[in-house]
Parts: C-alpha cells; structure tokens; sequence
C-alpha cells in the first residue's frame, strides 16, 4: 500500500515526530553485528508464579495501591460515552462528561447496588439509570432522579451519589485507583513515559478493534513475552519472526516502568532516515507499571491491559489503535488484515505459550524458572515489583 494512500487516514510516525529521548535511543542502537548478548544468573521460584500469599501481596501493595490501566482514551472519545469494566474485581464505571474529563466509579446504583451499565464495549449515555428501581445519575456521578422519592423518610441526595474511585487521564490512557480512600502516586505515570507516549500519538487515536482473552495463566507469565526478544525467533518462527532481528536493542528503566527500542531485521544506524516511517525499521515496547504493554507497528499501536484474576486467570483487554479511522477501501483492507494477524500471532502464539508454561510450572518439572540475557528485561521488571510489594 503506498505512503500515500495511508496518508489520507493517518499521519507517518517520523524519526522527527518521536520525543528527544526516544530519538537519542535510536541513535544508540548499535548495528546488529556489535549487538552483544550478556550472559545472565536469574531465576525465580514456582512459588512466585502459583503461590497464593504473592498472588495476595500483588493485589494489597501493586493493584490496590498504585494506579492501574482501565482503558485507553480512545474508547471514550467524546462526552456522553461511557464504559464498564469488570476485569479487576471491582467492577468500574467510566464515564466522560460534557466537561470532557473522564471519571471513574464503582458500577453500582446506591440504592441496592444494582449494575448501572453491563459491562462490555462503550456505549452512549445521556445519564446512568438503574435497570432495577430508575435511580438516576449524572455522568458526574450525582444522584439526579428518585422515582416516588416521598417514599423515603430525610433521603439526602447528597449523600447518595455514586462512589467515586480516583482517576486520571494521562497518555491516552485512563488510570483508576481501586481503593476509594487512598489517593495512588500518578506521578511515576507523569514523566518521560508520558512524554513517549504522546510522541507516539496515543492520546489522539482511533480504536480501530478490540478484543477480550480470558486466559488459564498467572498474569506475570501472560507478560513475560513481552519483555524480552528472546522467544521472538523460535515461538513466532512461523509468523513475524522474519520481521525481526535477534538481538537485545536499547532497554531503559523509566521510573517503574520499561522501555525496549529494537531495530527490526533490516536496521542499520546508518540508514534511519527523517521523513520515513519510523516504525518500519524500529519496534518499541513499553511495559507501563504493572500491567500495560505498548507495542509499535508501521500502520497501528497495540495496547494490552493484563488484569489478574486469580493466581491461574488473566484477563487480556487488548486494543488495536490507528493513528485515525479507515476513509478508504486500501486503508480497510490495511487494518484488517493486520487486525487478524496480530490477534493471531498474541492469541495462538504468545498467550498460548503462557497458559502451556503456567500448565507446566503446575507439574513441578523443575524447581524455578530460569532466565538468559535476551530476557535481561524480565528481572528487571520483577525486582520492581518486589520493591512495590516489599519483598526486595
């Protein structure tokens, strides 16, 4: 498809459109041939994989403390939308308002407790009313309407408006605090990783599909993919594997969170050139604490909300984003077919391989799981969460 025809749905992502950080990165990448790999001694116990006390701490000192990923932007673009999600535990609402600000509650009507919104895609609400007695809400959550209110002896409205989580909107992500008390640190979210992604465009995208995984694996293991080159190679052998080059590329540490930038097979410093599409020759990965991952591609940008379950279940939220919505049948074809690729490649490669390697850790065929230089990224990312978790 031609330069030209993506041109009309969705500006080129350039060398020049990237943040400075990124661009310096880049040019750091070294040329395949000098791209060392070090050898590494990690490991980490089954124990962390199917023990139920960390699957326990995880959830006290990580998802109920921290602010975590609910939806990308893109799936509330504009005021009146609202969305459900269950994928954590509490179930959440969010809405975006005719201010434009998104904002998040507990999905349940303060009357019985009753579901406002089933959960599952976005929807267009005017105001939120409960399926069971009409208790009406605003999308500011404020109780607006009480059928037959005489019926309730000094019912103060007030007092009855929805409960409201913390929220921010940063990055083209919303980020929801589960635990109504306690204000989450945004902060860590507000850096360099915020700049990246803006670079990236996210917050101005368009969700072009969405689809839900709901997988028989720890949800560490659900991320371990995609923190590391090495399996890219062997596991992909039959897919995109031709795409990519086996080497380690630039990994940083940015607050909590990582950023990988890797040259695709036919990188060379020498040739990243401004004025081309960045991403044809450069992949980059993001694993946003805890538990998002951003992935580039030329043409779309793959967002995957990894939601623990239980110590075996993970629900996977993953949304292809496109840098606007298809205005032609090239464009179409475009997006589809790498829609069906990429659901593919994640549902019957990488998630697969998850729920094999937790089936496996089941049967105790070894006493802890190994890792080598290519995976360097994955130790990195677990001893920050044992400095969140405090078992550093």
């Amino acid at each position: 498809m031609s330069t030209a025809a993506i041109a009309r749905v969705q500006d080129v992502p350039t060398l020049e459109s990237l943040s400075a950080d990124q661009i310096a990165t880049i040019k750091a990448i070294p040329p395949h041939v000098d791209d060392e790999i070090k050898a590494i001694s990690d490991s980490r116990p089954l124990s962390f994989f199917l023990g139920e006390d960390q699957f326990k701490l995880e959830q006290e000192k990580v998802f109920r403390r921290l602010p975590v990923p609910m939806a990308v932007s893109a799936l509330l673009p504009n005021p009146g939308d609202v969305l459900a999600v269950d994928s954590y535990g509490p179930d959440v609402l969010l809405t975006r308002a005719k201010d434009g600000v998104v904002r998040a509650f507990l999905n349940a009507c303060t009357h019985k407790g009753a579901s406002l919104v089933e959960a599952g895609e976005p929807a267009r609400a005017p105001r939120l009313i409960c399926p069971y007695h009409a208790w009406t809400f605003s999308l500011e959550g404020k109780l607006i309407g009480v059928p037959r209110q005489e019926g309730f002896a000094g019912l103060c409205r007030e007092k009855r408006n929805l409960a409201e989580l913390p929220c921010r909107e940063i990055g083209g992500m919303i980020w929801v605090g589960l635990t109504r008390d306690s204000e989450p640190d945004f902060s860590d979210l507000e850096g360099q990783l915020m700049v990246d992604l803006d670079a990236l465009r996210i917050p101005q995208m368009y969700a072009y599909g969405r689809q839900r995984f709901e997988l028989k694996a720890n949800w560490k293991l659900v991320l371990e993919p995609f923190l590391e080159p090495y399996h890219v190679k062997r596991l992909h052998a039959n897919s995109v594997a031709p795409l990519f080059a086996d080497v380690a590329g630039m990994s940083h540490r940015l607050g909590r969170n990582i950023r990988q930038i890797s040259g695709k097979v036919q990188f060379s410093p020498d040739k990243v050139e401004g004025g081309e599409n960045i991403h044809k020759s450069i992949t980059h990965a993001y694993t946003a604490f805890p538990n998002l991952v951003v992935v580039t591609s030329p043409y779309y940008i793959s967002m995957m909300i990894l939601a623990p379950q239980a110590i075996d279940r993970t629900i996977v939220d993953y949304v292809m984003l496109t840098r606007g919505a298809p205005d032609n049948p090239k464009a179409e074809e475009l997006f589809a077919k790498s829609y069906a690729m990429i659901l593919d490649v994640f549902g019957n490669e990488d998630f697969k391989a998850a729920e094999k390697c937790h089936r496996g850790l089941e049967q105790g065929a070894m006493p802890d799981v190994i890792y080598c230089g290519l995976e360097d990224m994955i130790p990195l990312y677990y001893s920050i969460l044992d400095e969140e978790t405090g078992a550093a």
